[in-house]
């Protein structure tokens, strides 16, 4: 090993190799017909196609075809986040298109998709249900035909789409929200999530039923129930989720009454917890088309579960659960067939995210698709650690540190790490330890990281989750700030360079971070929030109410506290550099917040980068604007605190330096 300066190792991880060497794993499914084929069928980001989705499939044995063409992109921007973009019925592949978002059916690999609903009207469509039993398939509907008409807001509906007619029937309407149409097997009755403004579907939700017309095109007038949710007798919220039918036509359902989301069976004598555990089935809902559960096929006991991540097998008869070993600490968005094939996307700290079969009889695993295969040696990899910390009102907070590593370098004898602190998106999320090459970027150049879990995140049940109720810009400040505390008091860190990013909400924490606290000496924000009360205002739908409940309504002194909390109003408190990467078409975060920001730190006298993306929404999805924002992100540290990379793959401008 060579005693090098951190921050100057040479690292086998390029910004290049992140991006060319892999996809991104989105949704998996199997057939909704489980009998008809033993199939996979999964959606891939592929960045060196400009971000495009493209649908696979394997069999068993691993044998991989595309499906979607060149000219489409099989993409969803329901809620602007999307998600559930595709179903497969009988091999017939049915997705939504990025460009008019449409429906399209598929036949096969190599056929031509054929338009499924009208490609002139501004509709958008996610989280498909096929029903054999009434021949149609149900949807959640945006539609943006009512803001052309001066509506506010786009409506959202769940609909009936007769894939031989391709007639359209509205079925539900007057939620703010929906999701999970799912159709009992016996067809007869329907149960869906909705949701009412301020709600995010990690707060108050409810899951509903109603029975079917003989078409399916009609709920029978007065048969829909709330079956779970909205709020308990103490008038606690709850949040409920992902409704699916067991084989009998009995009702399954997470929800969080214990204070965890545990999974629910709805019976003759009530809802009965199939596992009450400290431990969280299924995550925030920020995207359609995630399964946390699945059921065994042709009217099997068993359900394969994601507690925790932790893949299990519960029996429904004999009340038994079997922990599965399969070599991998993440176990999501899973699908199973009748041939006893269990598919679904999984991940580790030293392995990527890949597509995997079990063998439900024998247990035995076997890869179908790895989602990268860098030519790096794993011993570069830098393993987290999850860790917690005391930070402020006597509580505690966690998340995952990722100490410095390269098997060729090791840093000075008298020299500690910089740290780079990164908080994420939502506020609504958290980290996970799946090997992340981005992550490795920086490790393997002599950087600690610390994955910040701040009081809001979930995985940590639902009271840590409620704590930035109205404490957003307060608490998530408080745990990066002490976290930084904890690894300098550890010696891990070095107080004089210490760095911050986010991304989103996590851009916001960003730029209070370095507005607020003297604690960080660079940040960078990436598509980051910096005016509160501009956001509230301008932002899309789905999350136009969020921040009534992470701060306040604006009539109800929310406009007071967004000024309170906006770095845009106290750039006299900032006295360090920062930089930041922005999509010119991003509909959740406006561009002119990041260049109002930038204006400003500029006309101070302080460092700034400023990078805007033409053509990107929001997060980066083609290959060259990935790879500029993580090697311009590292020469922007580089030159604020004074090191020289080994590689400069990158010169951006930046003023005042």
């Amino acid at each position: 090993m060579t005693a090098a300066g951190y921050g100057t190792w040479k690292s086998p991880i390029s910004s290049q190799l992140t991006t060319a060497s892999g996809v991104d794993l989105m949704q998996l499914r199997t057939d909704s017909d489980p009998n008809f084929s033993d199939n996979a069928y999964w959606n891939e980001i592929h960045a060196d196609e400009g971000g495009r989705y493209v649908i696979c499939s394997s069999d068993a044995a691993g044998n991989i075809v595309q499906w979607t063409p060149k000219e489409f992109n099989a993409r969803t921007t329901v809620h602007e986040y999307g998600g559930g973009d595709f179903i497969v019925y009988q091999g017939v592949v049915y997705f939504s298109n990025f460009k008019d978002q449409a429906l399209y059916k598929q036949t096969s690999p190599t056929a031509t998709p054929e338009p499924l609903t009208d490609t002139s009207k501004s509709f958008r469509y996610a989280d498909g249900f096929f029903s054999p039993k009434k021949s149609r398939i149900f949807y959640v509907r945006e539609d943006h035909e009512v803001v052309k008409q001066g509506a506010k807001e786009p409506e959202n509906t769940l609909v009936a789409i007769d894939p031989a007619s391709k007639k359209q029937s509205v079925l539900v309407k007057g939620a703010d929200f929906y999701s999970c149409p799912r159709v009992s097997p016996d067809g007869k009755k329907i149960a869906w999530v909705q949701w009412y403004h301020p709600n995010m579907p990690w707060d108050s939700t409810e899951v509903w039923t109603a029975e079917l017309s003989a078409s399916g095109d009609e709920i029978v007038p007065g048969s829909a129930v709330k079956v779970a949710g909205g709020t308990d007798a103490s008038g606690q919220d709850l949040s409920v989720l992902l409704p699916s039918w067991t084989a009998n036509n009995e009702l399954l359902y997470i929800g969080d009454q214990t204070n965890w989301w545990n999974l629910y069976h709805v019976t003759s004598s009530g809802h009965v917890n199939l596992r009450p555990v400290e431990a969280e089935i299924g995550g925030p809902q920020w995207q359609f088309g995630r399964t946390s559960y699945v059921q065994e096929p042709n009217g099997g006991s068993r359900i394969a579960t994601s507690f925790k991540s932790e893949l299990g097998m519960l029996d429904t008869k004999t009340g038994s659960y079997q922990k599965i070993d399969t070599g991998f600490e993440s176990h999501d968005r899973m699908g199973w067939t009748s041939a006893g094939s269990l598919y679904m996307i999984v991940s580790s700290p030293t392995k990527f995210p890949q597509v995997i079969r079990v063998d439900v009889k024998t247990l035995e695993v076997t890869v179908i698709c790895v989602s990268m295969s860098p030519p790096v040696d794993s011993a570069h990899f830098s393993i987290p650690q999850r860790i917690s910390w005391p930070t402020s009102q006597g509580e505690t907070c966690h998340g995952l540190l990722y100490k410095p590593k390269n098997k060729d370098f090791i840093g000075k004898p008298d020299e500690l790490p910089p740290v780079l602190v990164r908080a994420h998106g939502g506020p609504t999320g958290a980290f996970f330890s799946a090997l992340d090459l981005k992550i490795q970027y920086f490790t393997t150049r002599g950087f600690a990281v610390l994955c910040v879990d701040y009081r809001g995140s979930t995985g940590y049940g639902k009271l840590y989750r409620n704590r930035l109720r109205g404490q957003w810009g307060v608490l998530d400040i408080d745990d990066c700030r002490t976290g930084v505390d904890y690894l300098v008091n550890k010696k891990l860190a070095d107080p004089a360079r210490t760095c911050i990013d986010g991304r989103s909400a996590g851009g916001y924490t960003t730029l209070a971070c370095l507005t607020f606290t003297n604690v960080f000496k660079v940040g960078v924000s990436h598509f980051g929030v910096s005016d509160l009360e501009a956001l509230m205002e301008e932002t899309h739908k789905f999350e136009s109410r969020y921040l009534d409940t992470l701060l306040a309504p604006l009539d109800k002194g929310g406009r007071e506290i967004c000024r309170e909390r906006s770095p845009i109003h106290f750039l006299d408190r900032i006295n360090c550099a920062v930089g930041f990467f922005q999509g010119d078409e991003d509909k959740i975060v406006p561009p002119n917040q990041a260049q109002m920001m930038y204006d400003a730190i500029k006309a101070k006298g302080l460092p700034a980068m400023f990078v805007l993306f033409q053509g990107e929404q929001h997060g980066f999805r083609k290959a060259e604007n990935i790879q500029t924002s993580l090697d311009g992100e590292f020469y922007f540290f580089g030159r604020v605190l004074g090191f020289e990379p080994a590689d400069k793959e990158i010169e951006l401008p930046i003023v005042n330096l």
